[in-house]
C-alpha cells in the first residue's frame, strides 16, 4: 500500500513509535495537529492532506488506576475522541481501523473469542469498549482486541495469578501491522499464547530479578483471565 495514504493518531505512544519504524513515510501527527477531541481541527487535517484512505487509531488514555482517578480523562479521549476518528471517516469515506483491549472481557474463563459477550471489571475498559461501540456503527473498520508491553518488562514485580495473551509491542505492531492492507473489516484478536503475566514478563526479560505479585495486592480492579483466541487472524494471515 502507499504508505502516504496512511494515518496513525497515537504517533507518541509506545505502539505508535513501533509503527513509525514500519510505516516511516506515513502520517503521524502530533496531537496538538490532530487531537481527537477536536472533531473540527481533525476533519480540517484531512481536507489538507485529502489522501488519506486508512487512519490507525491508537491513541488512548490507557491507564486503569489514573483512569479510576480521572474517569473524564479517558471520557475525553478513549470514547469521545474515538467517536470524533468515526466521524471524520465516515465523512470521508477512510477506512477505521481503532486499537482496543483484552479488558473488554470479565476474565473469568479465558480464551476469549471475537463474539464472545463482553463484561469490562474497570472503568479503563470501559471507556476503551466505549469507543469500540462507537466504532461498530461505522461498516468500514477493524476493531483490533489485543494487549502488548514495553519490549522489556518495566516492572519490579509481575502476576502470578493473571493469565493473558499480551506480547512485547514489537511483536505486536508487528502482528497488527499486517491487517493494515488487508481488504476485511470486523473484529479481530491479535495475540499470543495463554500464559500468566509472570510468564511473559520472565521470558520477556529474563536478566531481570521479577518478583511474583498477586493481583489480590494491587488498589485497582483487574480481570484474572483475558487470553485471546486469535484463530481468526491467523486464519487470515497465514492462508
Amino acid at each position: 500500500m502507499d504508505q502516504k495514504t496512511l494515518l496513525f493518531t497515537g504517533g507518541s505512544g509506545l505502539l505508535g513509535s513501533e509503527m513509525k519504524q514500519l510505516f516511516p513515510d506515513a502520517l503521524f501527527p502530533t496531537s496538538s495537529e490532530f487531537n481527537v477531541t477536536n472533531f473540527a481541527q481533525m476533519d480540517d487535517y484531512v481536507l489538507k492532506n485529502g489522501n488519506i484512505k486508512t487512519i490507525f487509531h491508537a491513541a488512548a488514555f490507557t491507564s486503569p488506576p489514573k483512569t479510576d482517578e480521572n474517569p473524564v480523562a479517558a471520557l475525553e479521549a478513549n470514547i469521545i475522541g474515538t467517536a470524533n476518528v468515526v466521524k471524520v471517516c465516515a465523512k470521508h469515506s477512510i477506512k477505521l481501523i481503532y486499537v482496543c483491549t483484552d479488558y473488554v472481557f470479565k476474565g473469568d474463563k479465558g480464551n476469549y473469542k471475537e463474539d464472545d459477550p463482553v463484561l469490562p471489571v474497570n472503568k479503563y475498559a470501559w471507556s476503551k469498549l466505549g469507543g469500540e461501540c462507537a466504532v461498530r456503527l461505522y461498516d468500514n473498520s477493524i476493531i483490533i482486541r489485543t494487549t502488548f508491553g514495553p519490549n522489556v518488562f518495566p516492572y519490579e514485580k509481575a502476576f502470578v495469578d493473571q493469565w493473558t495473551s499480551r506480547e512485547c509491542v514489537k511483536i505486536q505492531a508487528a502482528n497488527m501491522a499486517k491487517l493494515i492492507d488487508k481488504d476485511v473489516t470486523g473484529v479481530f484478536h491479535v495475540g499470543g499464547t495463554r500464559k500468566t503475566v509472570f510468564e511473559y514478563a520472565t521470558k520477556l526479560s529474563p536478566e531481570k530479578d521479577i518478583k511474583e505479585l498477586s493481583i489480590n495486592e494491587i488498589s485497582f480492579k483487574v480481570p484474572v483471565d483475558t487470553s485471546l483466541n486469535c484463530e481468526k487472524y491467523n486464519n487470515l494471515i497465514n492462508n
